[in-house]
């Protein structure tokens, strides 16, 4: 008899201070959309600074989303020389740890936005900074660097499904219309990822793990922003739900 208990899926949090105390910041949207569309419930992870507390909380948790954030990998962790502020050397470390915890433990993890260049980077892929305007250029469906966070989700653009892939599943579409900002995108891919989608000028929008069904699925824009009024946002969402509990059956 298949369970009805619902997943346990972990939400990657941002250490900022709130009335000048140190708090762990997770978006409302991030949490409403994967206990509403995923139908699991969401479990925010503390600050994680060993592998022993990466394992100890894996083995809570039915999954892990890495979600978005206006901070930076670090360049040092993907073999450049240089990059662009503002980092998030505690997120550095936590997601890698998160990464290599929940691939060891064989769980699933999915990405949006810095959540997919952080599994890019775990694996052993590269980042191109795409914020520098210089080498390489601005990207041209990117909103510029004084946009408002409103504006940058308003700034739409075209990405491209490549065929028989986890993504192409679960959207049914060839063509999607995203939201996404690139601070960074994936330059050489992490071992085990194949892309999933990409936008007009290349840059890599989605990627999974290659044996299916997926372990790892992550996009580069934010579906947690109109999953009621985009029917593949909304589909993402209830992949992640589904993904989950069959691994977890």
């Amino acid at each position: 008899m298949p369970s009805t208990r619902k997943p346990v899926i972990g939400v990657i949090s941002c250490t900022r201070t709130v009335e000048g105390e140190d708090a762990y910041i997770v978006k409302t949207r991030y949490v409403d959309a994967l206990a509403k569309h995923a139908d699991a419930v969401p479990l925010i992870c503390p600050a994680i600074t060993t592998r022993d507390d990466a394992d100890a909380m894996l083995a809570r948790l039915n999954a892990i989303l890495l979600t978005g954030s206006n901070s930076n990998i670090e360049p040092h962790h993907y073999g450049a020389a240089s990059g662009r502020a503002p980092y998030d050397p505690g997120r550095d470390t936590m997601s890698a740890l998160l990464n290599k915890a929940a691939v060891a433990a064989g769980k699933p993890v999915f990405g949006i936005c810095r959540g997919l260049q952080e599994i890019n980077v775990a694996l052993g892929g590269t980042l191109v900074d795409q914020r520098d305007g210089a080498e390489p250029p601005e990207l041209p469906h990117h909103a510029p660097d004084d946009a408002s966070l409103e504006q940058m989700f308003g700034h739409s653009h075209p990405i491209d499904v490549v065929a028989d892939t986890p993504l192409a599943a679960i959207t049914g579409e060839p063509k999607l219309t995203v939201n996404s900002v690139h601070f960074q995108t994936i330059g050489t891919l992490g071992a085990g990822l194949v892309v999933n989608a990409r936008a007009k000028d290349g840059v890599v929008e989605a990627v999974s793990s290659v044996q299916g069904p997926a372990k790892i699925l992550a996009v580069q824009w934010h579906p947690e922003w109109r999953p009621e009024t985009r029917s593949h946002d909304l589909a993402f969402w209830q992949a992640l739900g589904e993904i989950t509990r069959d691994d977890a059956m």
